[in-house]
C-alpha cells in the first residue's frame, strides 16, 4: 500500500545486499516521511547503524505483538504461527515458499505459514535504488519489499531468507561470514547461502520463545 510508504509512524528497515545501482550491503533505513537518501557505494565492511537496528527490532515487535493478539483470542493455540500473505509478489513466488520452507524446518518455536487473508505481513515487489527491505507501520501490518534487479544479481532466495529473518527478529550483521544469513551482501554476491546458522537458529527460537510471552502477557494486561 502506498500509504505505508509515506506515513510518518511508518518504518523501514531497508536491507540493501550490494548493489552498485541499488544500494550498499542488505541496509539504509530511512522513516518512511523522510526522501529516499543517496545511495552509497557496496562495501563488505558497512557494518549498519543504530537506526537500523532500531527499526528491525520495530518490525520484529510489531509482528510479535500482532501474534500475541492472535494467542489472546484463541488460547488453546499450541502453534506459534506467523501469517504471511505473498498475492502482491508473484514473481517470487518460488522464492518466498524456498525461504519459509528453509525457516520453518530450521525453528521450532515459531512457524511461517501462507494465508489469503491480511496475515501478519506480506510479500511485495517492484523496483527501488536501495534494494530489498522489510518495513513496519508499528502496529503488525509490516511487509517485505523485494527489488527486481537486487534479486537478479544475488542469490533470491537468500535475499527472501534475509529479509524474512527481520519478520522473525534478527539484526543484520553485515561483518559477518557468508555462513552468516544475515550478513546480507556483505559476503559478496558470489554468497549463496540460503540458511540460518546454529547462532541464528538459537536467536529466533530463544526471541519467540521468551519474547512472545512477555506479548502475551502484555496484551492480557491491556485487555
Amino acid at each position: 500500500m502506498t500509504s505505508s510508504r509515506t506515513s510518518s509512524k511508518t518504518v523501514r528497515s531497508l536491507l540493501a545486499l550490494g548493489l552498485g545501482v541499488a544500494a550498499a550491503a542488505f541496509g539504509a533505513a530511512a522513516p518512511a516521511s523522510a526522501q529516499p537518501e543517496p545511495v552509497a557505494a557496496p562495501h563488505a565492511g558497512y557494518t549498519g547503524s543504530a537506526r537500523e537496528a532500531a527499526d528491525s527490532k520495530a518490525f520484529f515487535d510489531a509482528v510479535l505483538k500482532s501474534v500475541a493478539e492472535q494467542r489472546a483470542e484463541n488460547p488453546s493455540l499450541k502453534a506459534v504461527t506467523v501469517y504471511y500473505n505473498a498475492s502482491q509478489a508473484p514473481s517470487f513466488r518460488s522464492q518466498i515458499s524456498s525461504s519459509t520452507s528453509i525457516w520453518n524446518s530450521s525453528v521450532s518455536n515459531v512457524k511461517l505459514a501462507s494465508t489469503t487473508g491480511t496475515g501478519n505481513f506480506s510479500y511485495r515487489e517492484g523496483n527501488d535504488s536501495r534494494g530489498s527491505y522489510a518495513s513496519t507501520d508499528g502496529h503488525g501490518r509490516g511487509y517485505v519489499f523485494l527489488d527486481y534487479a537486487q534479486n537478479q544479481q544475488y542469490d533470491s532466495v537468500r535475499v527472501t531468507a534475509h529479509e524474512t529473518g527481520h519478520v522473525l527478529g534478527l539484526p543484520d550483521h553485515y561483518s559477518g561470514p557468508c555462513s552468516e544469513l544475515m550478513s546480507g551482501g556483505g559476503p559478496g554476491t558470489s554468497c549463496t547461502n540460503r540458511y540460518p546458522n546454529a547462532t541464528e537458529r538459537s536467536r529466533v527460537n530463544q526471541l519467540w520463545a521468551n519474547g512472545l510471552a512477555k506479548a502475551l502477557a502484555k496484551v492480557n494486561q491491556d485487555r
